[in-house]
């Protein structure tokens, strides 16, 4: 049976979500109206889940006339208040996609009045938000899904593939990264009191996607935040986080990058490899052999070296990136199933809130100057 979903806040994500749902293809386009671009994709998957099947757009509420205007000219239902949404016997599931601060307090209201809830990330400004709103999901045994979406970007897919199945051998040294040179975002994202700043918001997909793929334990985060563009929130942010074993991770969120360095880099054990950009531009380098007894020195600006001279291509094997086939919208029906009691969740509470912490922990390191221990750090 079809569950019913109801939208708050309708504006760049919560309209996307209105699309993805009301349109029952997934596909998040944002401003597209329900008669064109639907079946516009970045990238496509024969795996998809039909979540016409599973979910139905009850109706969406913002809090902004415009955007109300904008829901209704697309032919959804709308509520005339929050309060309209919780009181709506036949919904099942609130989609929270308001600005930061308001996703504690909607989110327990919801599940209060017996709604499950979908959260917009970062679930919430703090460990300890989340904590409030975990407890409260736990008492009264309404599901709280944290949307962290870009576990299912094709990028992440393919490094996580090469990750997993040792293509480069053991993969010691991970960058992810995104770099863009519009700035902060103009609106809420760049006041602090609304939860603004780049590491919540794209750092908390980065860190998200890098914690599910790497299950090692981690020891140290060394980070400093970036406020070039002079707003009172970080506009980026350099990290480094070692794992204990001897994993090693930076991960780069930047606003003011003009010309911009890939999206993946992973260093392993018998080979490189690097994706470009998100079209999935790139590729694997895989040693064919450590021998190279022939190596000539190479000049390397005054000096010479041997040790870092180029290998030639009897030594290496270049190929494509893999393919990946994946469910774009496992997300959404995973939420469904989990209700139904037929799966488990995928993007738990527990992971968000590990998450979370580790941005507190990164804050800390930038004020502080210093290193610090992870678990030393959980600590508010």
């Amino acid at each position: 049976m079809k569950k019913k979903i109801a939208i708050i806040g309708c504006g760049g994500m919560g309209g996307g979500h209105a699309i993805a749902i009301g349109s029952g293809t997934g596909n998040a386009v944002y401003n597209a109206d329900s008669s064109k671009e639907l079946g516009t994709k970045i990238f496509d998957s024969s795996a998809n889940t039909d979540i016409s099947e599973k979910l139905e757009l009850a109706g969406v509420y913002d809090s902004n006339p415009d955007r109300m205007k904008w829901a209704a000219e697309r032919g959804f239902t709308l509520y005339e208040s929050f309060d309209a949404v919780l009181k709506d016997a036949s919904v099942d599931i609130v989609l929270v996609a308001t600005p930061n601060h308001l996703h504690r307090e909607m989110s327990i209201a919801a599940m209060r009045a017996g709604k499950h809830v979908l959260c917009e990330k970062p679930v919430m400004r703090s460990s300890r938000e989340l904590e409030e709103v975990l407890a409260v999901s736990k008492e009264t045994g309404c599901l709280f899904y944290p949307r962290q979406n870009r576990r299912w970007d094709r990028d992440f897919r393919i490094i996580k593939k090469i990750y997993d199945e040792e293509l480069i051998g053991e993969v010691f040294r991970i960058e992810s990264r995104v770099q863009g040179s519009r700035g902060i975002p103009g609106d809420w994202r760049k006041e602090k009191e609304y939860g603004g700043g780049m590491m919540l918001d794209w750092g908390v997909h980065l860190l998200d996607r890098l914690l599910f793929m790497i299950s090692d334990p981690i020891e140290t985060v060394n980070c400093r935040l970036s406020y070039i563009l002079k707003e009172e929130v970080d506009d980026g942010f350099t990290m480094l986080i070692t794992f204990a074993g001897g994993k090693s991770a930076l991960v780069e969120v930047g606003t003011c990058n003009f010309v911009s360095l890939p999206l993946w880099y992973a260093a392993g054990t018998k080979g490189s490899a690097v994706i470009d950009n998100w079209r999935c531009e790139g590729k694997m380098v895989q040693l064919a052999s450590w021998e190279d007894k022939d190596t000539t020195p190479i000049m390397a600006g005054a000096g010479l070296t041997k040790t870092m001279a180029p290998r030639d291509e009897k030594s290496l094997i270049t190929q494509p990136l893999p393919d990946v086939v994946y469910d774009d919208n496992e997300l959404y029906s995973n939420v469904v199933d989990v209700i139904e009691g037929k799966a488990d969740q995928i993007v738990t509470g527990a992971h968000a809130l590990r998450v979370m912490r580790l941005m507190e922990a990164a804050i800390r390191s930038s004020q502080s100057g210093e290193t610090v221990r992870f678990e030393e750090s959980k600590g508010r």
